[in-house]
């Protein structure tokens, strides 16, 4: 089942929804895919080149003003049989989120990323700026809310999407330490409409978790009692260990060391 948290952004696209819900593509993620594997087929039938789908500030400029829009469709590889799976699995999210979200919001959604990924692309490298990082932000809000669904990794492995989330994390992390200034924006830009979205229940979620931690050890120390009063410097037996048991301090050790009758005169004074 999907978490569900009353955010401030929650609120504002509830009111947006009512007024402007039409708005709302639906089926978006089939629309995306669809038009990247036209434009795969297209390229590999060698009628258009991938070169003129890119992102070209320049070039839309000078009139090309298709390449605003025409990068979404850029192919995210080469090898059709990962392609097809990574589309198998976009679509699978993307309608998901369409589902648990409706039309309108899931359209703001990818609308904040490709708005995002536009303007960091404008200012960058020609051609830096693809869906891929788009789709990344899809599969990070999808392991937020079904972060149990399971994968099957290699076609084998079932693992669940909120580990694999983790690793992508990682990978984000690693991105933004050793590679250049045009993937670090993309990287940063593929996040912003994850954190709009998300940003208030990361939050919530933090301070419940310190809440808990707080509540638990609070429990631990009620069940523990209270720290004992002698304990012996050498074999840490303590007065709560054996309530029998007679403790000493060694005149001749400094810093008033406490030792049990075994140890008393069994250690290396100091």
């Amino acid at each position: 089942m999907a978490i569900q948290i009353d955010t401030r952004v929650e609120r504002i696209l509830t009111r947006l929804g009512r007024r402007l819900g039409w708005l709302g593509i639906p089926h978006l993620s089939l629309i995306l895919v669809a038009g990247q594997l036209t434009a795969y087929v297209l390229s590999q039938m060698q009628l258009i080149s991938l070169a003129d789908l890119m992102l070209d500030a320049v070039r839309v400029q000078q009139g090309e003003v298709w390449r605003l829009i025409t990068f979404l469709f850029i192919p995210p590889g080469t090898n059709f049989i990962f392609m097809a799976f990574g589309w198998y699995m976009f679509c699978l999210m993307g309608d998901a989120l369409e589902h648990e979200w409706g039309e309108f919001r899931y359209t703001v959604y990818l609308l904040v990323g490709y708005l995002a990924t536009l303007a960091f692309g404008w200012f960058v490298v020609p051609g830096s700026a693809s869906s891929g990082f788009l789709a990344g932000s899809v599969f990070l809000a999808f392991a937020v809310l079904f972060p149990d669904f399971q994968i099957l990794l290699f076609f084998i492995l079932p693992v669940k999407v909120k580990h694999l989330a983790l690793l992508t994390w990682v990978w984000y992390g690693f991105l933004l330490l050793v590679s250049a200034w045009p993937t670090r924006l993309m990287v940063i830009a593929s996040c912003l409409n994850y954190f709009l979205f998300f940003g208030e229940l990361i939050v919530h979620r933090m301070r419940m978790g310190r809440r808990k931690m707080k509540f638990e050890a609070q429990v631990i120390k009620s069940r523990v009692g209270p720290d004992a009063f002698h304990r012996c410097a050498v074999c840490g037996l303590t007065e709560r260990d054996d309530r029998n048991m007679d403790f000493r301090v060694c005149m001749e050790c400094t810093g008033g060391k406490e030792y049990c009758q075994k140890h008393l005169s069994m250690h290396t004074h100091s």
